[in-house]
């Protein structure tokens, strides 16, 4: 019940917080969710279909399962963006279950549980992910599908290190059986690893590149066992999970990336894709702190990803994570932070800053704050090891603020970035009569 209860607890707060006014807050709809909708009805009654040039070309698998929810609900808002929804719960809690992974470090019993919940909420009330689990977009089916592929891998690592410690602490011990159990285990976890990670590779585009995050983590690791057959043991299943879709990329473009990759784009020199990609590293860079996603869908138009509070601590984590590369769990982030971005460096520079496809790189940014809180939670109890008052009083003033910091983000979301929707979900009519329409727009008041 102690490991449960805050799980039981985040999925409450989740719920709470992502379906409160839920048909509200947006009330209406955007055009894409309206192709959306097109998109998954058009696959009904027929054989699978991998790839869809609707709604600008889209790989299907989320598709699917927003057809699913349309059958079993109706054809309404509440049905449309119900999915994104759950995935955006489910995210929260394999969050905290990789954090209590990471940070079980922790001396303290209690903080092992809070320490993690903490990051969690975080997490959760960060306008930047609140904000796409309450529409269709397929944000946070993309980040639910990459947290249980790092869940496993970590799961995966840490069965390995178990192993390696038994057999140098016991090595005339019987352990046939329980080497066999282990490996086992071993296999599963990389097994579920990689099914997760080729799932993501049939969801939204950004998530074509992320197995290099798993692949990444086997070879920096150096597992014991052999890095070829821990590769293997990961892309068999991956290869033919992706097959279907990888087969049809290869005989047919994908309109997306045609659209907005300009590094494809065979018309401009080299210097100005150079330069590009530098106005580009820029404008993301900014995005977190300055000069956020102008685009009323996706932010408070020009409001930086960051509040100052969170922005501070990113900062402080990052160089501490960057300083401490060594540190495997810091390797991991580090990576996961470069893959989440990279795709935005590609796009065209009018595209940037673009807050949707950059949001996997969310779990990175709250585990570089909970770097930096952990490791000056450490100063400080040095510093004042003989002086508990001050400890107290300087650790609770941090968390203190770190609760402000959480209802300031609501507050901004429901007070002032909420009204911002009435101007940015364009299409008033109702869904199952906008999908009927040719013009959406035609007197849409």
């Amino acid at each position: 019940m102690k490991k449960a209860f805050p799980i039981i607890i985040l999925t409450i707060i989740s719920a709470f917080l992502i379906f409160y006014r839920f048909p509200d807050i947006p009330k209406y709809l955007a055009f894409d969710e309206i192709e959306f909708t097109k998109l998954a009805l058009s696959l009904q009654n027929k054989p699978y279909t991998p790839y869809s040039s609707l709604a600008t070309g889209h790989s299907t698998l989320y598709f699917y399962i927003l057809l699913a929810s349309l059958k079993t609900f109706g054809i309404n808002p509440f049905a449309l963006r119900f999915p994104a929804a759950i995935f955006g719960i489910l995210s929260v809690v394999f969050f905290y279950l990789i954090m209590r992974k990471v940070f079980q470090q922790l001396n303290n019993v209690t903080m092992k549980q809070l320490f993690p919940f903490l990051l969690s909420i975080i997490f959760l009330t960060s306008r930047w992910f609140l904000n796409f689990a309450r529409f269709s977009f397929e944000a946070t089916f993309l980040l639910f599908l990459e947290l249980i592929s790092i869940y496993f891998l970590i799961k995966f690592n840490e069965n390995q290190k178990k192993k390696t410690s038994f057999l140098r602490q016991s090595p005339g011990a019987p352990v046939g059986v329980w080497r066999s159990k282990k490996t086992v285990s071993s296999f599963l976890y990389l097994l579920i690893s990689s099914i997760f990670a080729s799932l993501a590779f049939l969801s939204y585009i950004p998530g074509r590149i992320f197995f290099i995050l798993p692949i990444g983590f086997i070879i920096l690791k150096k597992y014991r066992q052999g890095i070829a057959l821990s590769l293997l043991l990961f892309l068999i299943p991956f290869i033919i999970i992706i097959t279907p879709l990888s087969s049809y990329l290869f005989s047919n473009k994908d309109s997306r990336i045609d659209k907005l990759f300009f590094w494809k784009n065979h018309e401009m020199t080299v210097n100005e894709k150079i330069i590009g990609t530098v106005n580009n590293a820029k404008t993301i860079s900014l995005m977190f702190f300055t000069n956020g996603d102008m685009n009323g869908k996706h932010n408070y138009p020009g409001k930086p990803a960051l509040n100052p509070v969170l922005g501070t601590l990113f900062i402080i984590g990052f160089i501490y994570s960057l300083k401490n590369y060594k540190n495997l769990y810091n390797k991991l982030f580090l990576l996961y932070f470069l893959i989440s971005l990279f795709p935005s460096l590609a796009i065209y520079p009018w595209e940037n800053p673009n807050m949707l496809r950059t949001f996997t790189v969310i779990p990175a940014v709250v585990y570089f704050i909970g770097n930096a809180i952990y490791h000056l939670s450490s100063i400080v109890q040095r510093w004042s090891l003989n002086k508990k008052i001050y400890r107290y009083l300087i650790l609770n003033t941090l968390y203190l603020i770190l609760i402000f910091s959480s209802f300031y983000e609501l507050r901004t979301y429901f007070r002032y970035q909420a009204p911002v929707f009435e101007h940015s979900f364009e299409i008033r009519y109702p869904l199952e009569k906008a999908i009927k329409m040719k013009n959406v727009y035609e007197k849409n008041q």
